[in-house]
């Protein structure tokens, strides 16, 4: 009775096993191992659509590039530029130094891995500064004639807000798609870093500008004016290969210039 069960077939039956053989017990080898699990790693996260495409090795952005992205929404999509701040200070540093003295090849350091880290903290210090120094300056120019007509300007801060963030994020935008246009491949955050770290100069000259002489004030803005000019020439002329396109590279030193006129004139007048 029992042997007449045991000798029945069972694998057409829904839900059973398949035995296993003596060759499903040997482990696979350690290179396949690895193989399998770099692929499964690979498909997290997937890409919209399923091909597979979205998968980014943490740590850096694909060739140093947002417009790589499959998708457009990628310019709009905040986790895109996370990897645009993770950057050691050192590195800030150098960048800084550099941005000072125009002839260091300062793009060529930024080509590989561009930050977004150093433009927002100059970007931002740079508004916090003029806002607080413009209103100083106002009061050290008083102080010799009437000081009861004087007051705090809390004004500055939103004029230097929306002026500095504007021109930060809005200008090298304008210039990315002109150079687009006139058939010169550039990335935007590129763009973005070089023209961030052409503002820093500023931040120096404003404490430099309290000096309550003005003819002083302006030979040190037309000195960090021209310095961020020059520095903006330069690496523009670097990037674009010997293309000519010498109309926007002029276009964009005058820019920077008119900047710092704009500072001196609305903030240390």
């Amino acid at each position: 009775m029992d042997e007449g069960y045991a000798n029945l077939p069972t694998s057409h039956l829904l839900g059973s096993v398949p035995a296993v053989t003596q060759d499903d017990r040997k482990p696979s080898p350690p290179a396949a191992q690895d193989a399998a699990a770099t692929s499964r790693l690979q498909e997290f996260p997937p890409a919209p659509g399923g091909n597979g495409g979205g998968y980014r090795p943490p740590g850096g952005p694909a060739d140093g590039d947002v417009e790589n992205q499959a998708d457009w929404k990628g310019y709009f999509n905040v986790a895109s530029y996370a990897p645009y701040f993770n950057v050691d200070t050192d590195v800030v540093v150098d960048r800084l130094i550099s941005s000072i003295y125009p002839m260091d090849g300062f793009y060529r350091k930024i080509d590989a891995n561009p930050d977004m880290y150093g433009p927002l903290w100059i970007t931002t210090t740079l508004v916090f500064m003029l806002a607080a120094f413009g209103n100083y300056a106002t009061y050290l120019m008083q102080n010799k004639k009437d000081l009861d007509i004087w007051n705090f300007d809390v004004g500055y801060f939103s004029w230097a807000a929306s002026v500095m963030y504007g021109y930060a994020v809005i200008v090298p935008a304008v210039f990315f798609f002109l150079f687009q246009y006139f058939g010169s491949r550039q990335s935007l955050v590129r763009f973005w870093c070089m023209w961030g770290y052409s503002l820093f100069v500023f931040i120096p000259a404003s404490v430099l500008l309290l000096i309550p002489v003005e003819f002083l004030r302006w030979v040190i803005i037309a000195l960090a004016g021209g310095a961020s000019s020059w520095f903006i020439a330069l690496n523009l002329k670097e990037c674009t290969e010997g293309a000519d396109l010498m109309v926007l590279m002029a276009s964009a030193s005058v820019l920077q210039f008119a900047l710092a006129l704009f500072i001196k004139v609305f903030f240390f007048a």
